[in-house]
């Protein structure tokens, strides 16, 4: 793999940061990853957005221009095959030569880019074939700064290894209230009776671009209503379907949770001709 790493291209056995970095020591700052598939990105300016919006809010100055970005992105696919790939964007604080959880004043930011491999390009979706997801739940028990896409991800890890340890595929979350947050890497949404919602933006939950292409698409195409409001774990345990969204799996359709059938335990018509609005739209972001 070649990744790229303060300004250089190099092979990834080649990388190398101080111990220093505020970014180890700390998880102190940003990251972000989009897909690309034949060196295509989806919604990279969306992506670079969110990542503009993370460095503001921690006192991070963007060392790159979003054409920089841009220009990384395209380079990083080309030099490793530029086929099937997420594109991993990671700015930290930089490198202090002290531990010191103020921050300083004049260091610069350590740029790390990556690719990830990623499965093709989503087929034509056909929920007769397609493998649902099996999915646990648990409260929340993250910060409460979940909008950032922070690199001090502990909280996310500690709450997916639930769901991992139990051979599953992703945890739900919910708050002390019994809300639906959102799952430990994916945005969540139910249906019930032919009307998608979603738990609104908030402090609770990341805004995932995923999220984002799914809700604006389905608008436009104005034949699945959508809502953005508080969800409950009483309607996420009663829903037809269930969905989480990232981007690497777009639209995933969820068949169990905690062990129970989501609906009749097959992947459900409204995801199938969501996905479908979902795939023509989403180079359009």
């Amino acid at each position: 793999m070649i990744i790229y790493l303060n300004g250089e291209y190099m092979p990834a056995e080649q990388a190398r940061i101080s111990p220093f970095d505020r970014g180890f020591l700390f998880g102190d700052g940003i990251y972000d990853a989009t897909p690309s598939y034949g060196g295509k990105t989806v919604a990279l300016q969306l992506h670079l957005d969110r990542m503009n919006g993370g460095l503001k809010s921690i006192g991070i100055e963007n060392p790159l221009t979003d054409e920089q970005w841009h220009g990384l992105a395209t380079k990083l696919s080309e030099k490793n095959g530029g086929q099937n790939l997420g594109i991993y964007f990671h700015v930290s604080r930089g490198n202090e030569g002290r531990r010191f959880h103020g921050f300083p004043t004049d260091t610069k930011p350590t740029v790390f880019a990556m690719v990830i491999d990623i499965d093709p390009h989503p087929a034509v979706p056909d929920r007769t074939t397609k493998t649902g997801l099996r999915v646990v739940s648990t409260e929340d028990l993250r910060w409460r700064r979940c909008n950032i896409k922070s690199t001090a991800l502990l909280g996310n890890v500690l709450h997916f290894q639930e769901s991992y340890a139990a051979q599953k595929d992703e945890t739900i979350m919910y708050n002390a209230r019994g809300e639906l947050t959102e799952a430990s890497s994916s945005n969540v949404f139910i249906v019930k009776d032919g009307i998608v919602a979603t738990p609104m933006l908030d402090h609770q939950l990341l805004p995932g671009i995923s999220r984002h292409i799914a809700i604006e698409s389905l608008r436009a195409d104005g034949s699945i209503q959508v809502e953005e409001r508080v969800v409950t774990m009483d309607e996420v345990r009663q829903a037809d379907e269930v969905w989480i969204t990232n981007s690497s799996k777009h639209i995933g359709p969820v068949v169990e949770l905690d062990g129970e059938p989501v609906g009749d335990g097959l992947v459900g018509p409204v995801w199938e001709k969501a996905m479908t609005v979902y795939e023509a739209a989403k180079y359009n972001f």
